[in-house]
């Protein structure tokens, strides 16, 4: 996965996911919509042979680049739980 940042403000962020399809990108929006902080999340794929998903995240107040990342974080922690109930199996 490589993401490149394609705008950024204080409150907005918009950046692409290369490498990455809705799989990620629908875990990683409705992680971002619990966020208190998140006033915007979504993204689009222009073409879904061609395009790469192409995120937006806008916050109510704070750092959208630090929602982003407490997001992800949120969901390693997740997985991690996921791996170790598995494991358990």
């Amino acid at each position: 996965m490589q993401l490149s940042v394609l705008e950024q403000t204080k409150n907005r962020l918009k950046f692409e996911l290369k490498g990455e399809d809705h799989s990620f990108c629908n875990v990683l929006k409705k992680e971002l919509w619990s966020d208190k902080a998140t006033d915007i999340s979504g993204y689009y794929v222009e073409h879904s042979l061609v395009s790469q998903p192409v995120f937006t995240v806008q916050t109510k107040s704070g750092d959208p680049k630090k929602v982003v990342l407490d997001a992800v974080d949120r969901l390693k922690t997740w997985t991690k739980d996921m791996k170790d109930l598995a494991k358990s199996l």
